[in-house]
């Protein structure tokens, strides 16, 4: 397997944690915007914070679903449907070596 195939799977494998950051720094941005108006600071902050927990744990479900119903996107960035890296899997599965 060539480098520049390794760091594609390797980026791929980590877009799950990538895409629910995002989503969360999204979704704490909006709660912040709504919390702007609000005069107690404890509620702005928990607005904020249900807001990045929101939508962090939303696109963390939506990417692993989407991950789950593509074949193709698995086999890109070989993995199995639940998201774990093929290469995981295979270490699992074989014994270990007796001397």
């Amino acid at each position: 397997m060539s480098l520049a195939r390794g760091l594609v799977r390797f980026l791929g494998w980590l877009l799950t944690p990538l895409v629910a950051l995002a989503a969360s720094f999204v979704g704490a941005w909006i709660g912040a915007t709504l919390a702007g108006g609000i005069k107690s600071t404890n509620t702005g902050g928990w607005l904020m914070l249900g807001f990045g927990a929101g939508f962090g744990l939303i696109a963390a479900w939506a990417w692993l679903h989407y991950l789950r119903r593509s074949p193709r996107l698995q086999k890109s960035l070989a993995v199995a449907p639940d998201g774990t890296p093929l290469a995981a899997v295979s270490a699992e599965r074989t014994p270990p070596e007796q001397t």
